[in-house]
């Protein structure tokens, strides 16, 4: 459903120290490095079909948080969740509620974990057990 999405960020070079190593866990590279006609610095992570951009405000203005807004990243298993949680952690995120474990709801039985990165920004690893008798 998503080609890219956009987030910014107050300090690029604290944001790629933090994206390299947790993007690197689900086996993102180094981002593209571009410097837009304005003048505003982003970095474009691409990996598995999909674009994660994080850039200075075009604007000049400072970056904000989306209240209530989520980015999601699909993990191959509950150890990578774990291992995207920690590395995170270690590199200038904060881990937010629940610490990352199994949980039951509306979409079924989730491994999650979530944090927010340097800027502030809600990041959640997810892995979805396929469920019993399935391939």
């Amino acid at each position: 459903m998503f080609n890219h999405i956009v987030i910014g960020s107050n300090d690029i070079e604290r944001s790629k120290r933090f994206y390299d190593a947790v993007l690197g866990t689900l086996g993102a590279g180094e981002p593209a490095r571009n410097q837009a006609p304005s003048g505003h610095m982003r970095l474009f992570y691409r990996h598995d079909g999909g674009v994660l951009c994080i850039s200075e405000p075009i604007n000049g203005e400072a970056a904000s948080v989306a209240n209530g807004g989520t980015l999601g990243f699909k993990c191959s298993s509950p150890e990578l969740v774990r291992q995207f949680h920690d590395t995170a952690v270690a590199h200038g995120g904060t881990s937010i509620e629940d610490p990352p474990g199994l949980r039951e709801g509306a979409m079924g039985a989730l491994f999650l974990a979530y944090v927010r990165d340097p800027d502030g920004h809600k990041l959640c690893a997810i892995h979805r057990p396929k469920p019993a008798g399935r391939a």
